[in-house]
């Protein structure tokens, strides 16, 4: 009888699983966040590539200094607001001061001609009070002893990252912490990718590699740190505590741009010292992974295959949004927040994402605030009103989404290795061979169709490395690239397909065949790796040089080894793009600077010309360029550039892209920047609002499972009844044996 009554409870139990899978229906089962972070104000991004260097010195990366710029304070950057891009002081009281001077030590007047100016002294005085993020490699006991820079082995055995450290402290910025900076981009173990360029510029500074080199190679067996401050830097000079000077040969008028970068934003002599320990190198605790810095961000999580986590520097202060903008911000509500404190979040997370779709599901679900545009969801998310005119989609527009548009200074390209025998060319016979097998392929790479299937027509085909908004590039037929494209009907038209196989024939391959072996034309495509979405691109990129009967045979890798392969000259073809640090032509065409090719220069292979391009008419003009203000006989010059560039074609010059990203409601003050990176301290995030709509976008969807419960429990009754019947049959005869046995 027990028996029985215990059965009778089982469909009680089946419908207190219904009721309690109905009382969670509120809640956000598919949120990837922890429950402790909701409603916190936080900002929630992607990133798809793993940073490399987040070494201010070294980074150079578009995925890397997303981080960076939020981290380190150069002493000037970019109004937030202003356009066209406008430079104001960071760190520095004023924007610095200029003073030109002749061979002889006189002073001239700033208005002199460029090539009348041998030095060019900058001097920055920057804001006293600015405070470094909390460091182990501050602290110090009470003797005013340094705790963590002589760490033995016993110390070192609880320490895995740098948040092991017990004690943390911190000290004030310093002019000295900038000029430490700028020597170490001469530091024989860092290989900065700038260090050739400013080689060029800053006094002294390849005089300053070779003392680095020596002293370098002089240091004790297992001593890793190079002081620095014992080697006094001509280019770089302490005036006082908050005063430095930067001595350039020449005039050298974008040094200034070069100031808002995080190339020369300040190291501190502790960190170097803290991070040059072997101890830390082995468990790679070191600069490259744990940034130190002063801006309004510090990184406290760097798993840059899972995630990536800024948190507010609790040290910094003294910084303000803008008060002034352009036309329109106002009403906008750009300027809602005009003088308050910055940063306005707490926290950013940054997910790494591989693919688009999950990317982008999660952005329609309210876990992402903002988001590209793949072509896979264009249609889904944008709409083309009155004359061309983008805008969200209705079903966007319902969710709050909102579509901000901007042009962005930067060009997509395929370069081919110049120091290739096949692309490239060896001698004055095969140079020109070559030549022209990159004309007749840069006819047939059709990129108008490229933007119109990949990109949902967001780009203009490239007619030279110079972007759009830039000074010196041209549009309409004076900007047209002749060796590609004809004037047709007032614009412009791809020149048939013919006249790029009249080239190839004229290169020795003939239909695409070698005419010297009979052997068909084989070439190599690298590539970063890439989803699946994006094997549609490489097929139609294959397709493309099939036009011409030449095989592309397509070598992907990670963004890393990629970079590598560039480095060393591994690479016949490949694929890679540029976005300017700064807005001028310089930016651009330095990428195409002889004494800037990654192969065979003076800064160990750390400089940005990846095609190896080297022509010596093109690097005088260059020279010739680089040190005048815009004006047009500057741009005239930069004309005669692009006509050499467009006749050796380097490059398949690509598409520049136009920028559109969508934002959730809750984030506010957005103004796209394309120049500037540090922008992160500017938005705001209404994080009650993001709550709410996640809570109305994902509500469980229980009825299949209550369907499913209720079948189950359906298809239970008979066995449970016949169950019953056998156990009361039993308890039955049971108790019957009992009542014989006792009579």
């Amino acid at each position: 009888m027990r028996a029985m009554k215990k059965n009778v409870k089982t469909p009680w139990v089946l419908v207190l699983c219904v009721a309690l899978l109905l009382g969670c229906s509120e809640a956000s089962w598919n949120s990837p966040y922890q429950d402790q972070d909701s409603g916190k104000n936080i900002l929630y991004n992607v990133f798809s590539e793993r940073p490399k260097h987040l070494d201010p010195v070294q980074s150079y990366s578009s995925n890397e200094i997303q981080f960076t710029a939020q981290i380190y304070q150069p002493p000037l950057q970019y109004h937030y607001l202003k356009r066209p891009f406008t430079l104001i002081p960071a760190t520095s009281v004023d924007m610095p001061t200029i003073q030109y001077f002749d061979h002889a030590g006189n002073q001239l007047p700033d208005n002199v001609p460029a090539d009348e100016i041998a030095v060019s002294i900058y001097e920055i005085t920057i804001k006293p009070g600015i405070l470094y993020q909390p460091h182990p490699a501050f602290a110090m006991n009470e003797q005013g002893q340094w705790l963590y820079h002589h760490l033995n082995e016993q110390m070192l055995a609880s320490i895995d990252k740098l948040f092991d450290f017990e004690h943390i402290s911190t000290r004030e910025l310093t002019a000295a912490d900038y000029v430490y900076q700028i020597k170490r981009l001469a530091h024989p173990n860092v290989h900065s990718p700038i260090y050739g360029l400013m080689a060029d510029y800053i006094f002294g500074l390849k005089e300053y590699a070779d003392v680095l080199r020596t002293a370098n190679a002089a240091l004790p067996d297992g001593e890793g740190y190079l002081d620095l401050n014992k080697y006094p830097l001509e280019g770089a000079q302490v005036i006082d505590t908050y005063t430095y000077q930067v001595k350039i040969r020449g005039k050298y008028p974008q040094f200034m741009y070069w100031l808002a970068m995080p190339f020369f934003a300040p190291i501190p002599w502790e960190a170097d010292v803290f991070y040059s320990q072997k101890g830390l190198i082995d468990k790679n605790v070191t600069l490259d992974w744990y940034p130190v810095g002063t801006g309004p961000y510090m990184l406290t999580e760097n798993n840059p295959n899972l995630r990536m986590v800024l948190e507010k520097n609790p040290n910094f202060y003294g910084e303000f949004y803008p008060t002034e903008g352009m036309p329109g911000d106002a009403e906008l509500g750009l300027l809602d927040n005009a003088g308050e404190p910055l940063p306005f979040i707490d926290k950013v997370i940054f997910t790494r994402e591989r693919e688009s779709i999950p990317r982008w599901n999660k952005f329609l679900q309210g876990y992402y605030d903002a988001s590209g545009i793949g072509s896979d969801s264009f249609d889904q998310a944008v709409q083309l009103v009155g004359q061309g005119e983008a805008t969200v989609t209705d079903d966007m527009a319902q969710q709050g989404i909102r579509l901000e548009t901007a042009v962005a200074v930067s060009t997509y390209y395929v370069g081919f290795n110049m120091l290739d025998p096949v692309v490239g060319g060896t001698d004055g016979q095969s140079r020109e061979s070559a030549r022209k097998l990159r004309q007749a392929i840069s006819i047939a790479v059709d990129y108008e169709e490229f933007i119109s299937i990949f990109a949902n027509g967001r780009g203009l085909p490239a007619q030279s490395p110079i972007s759009p908004g830039i000074p010196g590039y041209r549009a309409g037929q004076e900007g047209m690239n002749p060796v590609v494209y004809d004037w047709v009907d007032n614009k412009l038209q791809r020149k048939p397909i013919a006249v790029a196989k009249a080239l190839l024939a004229e290169a020795g391959y003939p239909d695409g065949i070698d005419q010297e072996t009979g052997v068909p034309l084989v070439l190599y495509f690298d590539v970063t790796a890439r989803g699946s979405e994006d094997r549609s691109k490489l097929d139609w990129m294959r397709k493309q040089f099939q036009k011409l009967n030449i095989q592309l045979v397509v070598r992907s890798t990670d963004y890393n080894r990629f970079q590598d392969k560039i480095r060393k000259g591994n690479a016949q073809i490949f694929e890679w793009g540029w976005h300017a640090d700064y807005p001028d032509a310089e930016n651009f065409l330095f990428l195409l600077h002889g004494p800037q090719r990654k192969v065979g220069n003076s800064s160990g292979n750390s400089a940005n010309n990846a095609a190896n391009y080297d022509s010596a008419e093109y690097n005088k003009l260059f020279e010739q360029m680089n040190n005048m203000e815009d004006s047009p006989e500057r741009r005239q010059i930069i004309d005669e550039m692009v006509h050499i560039l467009r006749h050796d074609a380097p490059w398949l010059w690509g598409y520049h892209p136009k920028d559109y990203s969508l934002y959730h409601a809750w984030f506010q003050n957005v103004k796209p920047n394309r120049i500037s990176n540090n922008n992160i301290k500017y938005y705001k995030i209404d994080a009650a609002l993001r709550e709410q709509k996640r809570s109305e976008w994902n509500v469980p969807v229980l009825w299949p499972i209550t369907a499913i419960i209720f079948a189950m429990g359906l298809c239970l009754i008979p066995a449970i009844n016949t169950y019953r019947r056998r156990e009361s049959s039993a308890g039955v005869s049971v108790a019957a044996s009992k009542l014989q046995g006792n009579n």
